[in-house]
Parts: C-alpha cells; structure tokens; sequence
C-alpha cells in the first residue's frame, strides 16, 4: 500500500533494507583483500551484528589475521590488536595503575581491550591465566580491575585467532572460553582460481593499505538493535 507522506520513524522494514545494503558494502569491501571466502566473511558480520565473538582455527597463512584487519578497515571503529605470547600477563590485556610521580599517585592505563574490535591473535598461545583476561570482558563488556568495574566500549567485538592445538607451544582453550564465542570458524585454501586472482593482487596487502571504511560506529549499533527487533516464528 502507498505510504504517508510527510516526516515519520522508519519501519523495521525500513531498517532491515538499509542494513542489508551496509551489510553488502562491508562485505564487498573485505572481499578486495580476502578473496573467495564470502562464506566466511559474512559469517563473521553475521556474529557482528548478533553481538557474538568469533574464534577463527587454521593454520598459519590461510589469512586469519588479514581478515579481521580488513574488517577493522571497512568499519569505522576502535581497533586493537594483542600478540597472545606465554610471557604475556593479564595486566597487559586489561591495563593496570602506573605510578605518576608528577602528580603522586596511581592513574589508571588502559590496556588493549578498551576498544571495538579487538584481535586476540594466537589467543591459544597465551597461558590459561592470560586466556581468563577475556572472559569477563567478553560475557558482560565489562572488566575488574583493582576491585572496580570498568565498562568497555559498545559495540565491543574479539575476533580471536588460534592455531591447531598440535602446533608446539599451543595451550587448549577451557570450556569456559570456548563458551565465550558464537562461532567457531575456519578459513581453509583458496581454490585454484582463487589462488590465482590473490597471486595477481600480491596478497591483498595493496587493497588493504586503500580500503575506506564504509560503516561507522553508529551504524554498527543500529545494526545490532535492529537485529534484535527482528522475530522469526
């Protein structure tokens, strides 16, 4: 039926098309760098939009790393990125309290989870105790630290890589991690035509270091909101 005119609110409908269309920008937009794996990228702007972290499993060199850098690129956000090492405390993932001699007391320094899209690169290379830094944050988007309750950024998103658990040097993600993460993700080889459209594009690297973000922090939240107004019978 024709609509009224004049100013009013957009309808669900409205959104859910205007949605759509950003949807299909983002993932254009990461397709000029990670070539051939649409499944998997829209997988991972599925998680997005549901609010859910992604645990991306493979072997090095299939392009796990690369891909959550070209999402961090189409979508206008907070990015930082942490090196899961075994010598890599929980303090440097939270932040800790530094002294400030100028002003004599301790003031507070973030660490890199106080963003929008953290990457957990090899998160199964961190010790277990590092590995717990997450699980707060990732269940309530909040974190303690030093008895007090910080809130994190929202939208707040782990895109989280992890090599095989036969790798050297790997410790197995806990039941209570995995829980953390609405999908557990591989990316897998290109095919051979595939292989052959990367090699021509030198890995990708060139489209990266050009793409625009096509979203922005707004749009990522009105994204989540509408996805949850959707009812399916």
């Amino acid at each position: 039926p024709p609509r009224p005119s004049g100013p009013q609110a957009p309808t669900l409908r409205d959104r859910v098309e205007r949605i759509g269309a950003q949807f299909a920008a983002v993932r254009d937009a990461v397709e000029q760098v990670i070539i051939g794996k649409r499944d998997v990228i829209e997988r991972v702007l599925c998680a997005m939009a549901a609010r859910g972290h992604v645990l991306l499993v493979d072997v090095p060199g299939t392009g796990k790393t690369q891909l959550v850098k070209a999402l961090a690129a189409a979508i206008d956000l907070g990015f930082s990125r942490v090196q899961m090492t075994p010598d890599l405390l929980p303090l440097d993932v939270t932040g800790a309290s530094i002294w400030d001699p100028r002003d004599k007391k301790f003031v507070f320094r973030p660490g890199p989870v106080f963003t929008n899209l953290l990457l957990a690169d090899e998160i199964n290379r961190a010790t277990p105790k590092t590995q717990s830094a997450l699980l707060e944050a990732m269940s309530e988007g909040i974190i303690t630290v030093e008895k007090k309750r910080l809130p994190l950024p929202d939208p707040f998103l782990v895109l989280a890589t992890q090599n095989p658990v036969e790798h050297v040097g790997t410790y197995p993600l806990p039941e209570s991690q995995l829980d953390r993460f609405l999908m557990k993700l591989t990316i897998g080889y290109p095919n051979e035509s595939d292989e052959k459209k990367l090699l021509r594009s030198g890995g990708g690297q060139d489209a990266l270091e050009h793409l625009e973000p096509v979203l922005d922090e707004g749009d990522v939240r009105e994204l989540q909101e509408s996805v949850a107004a959707i009812h399916v019978n």
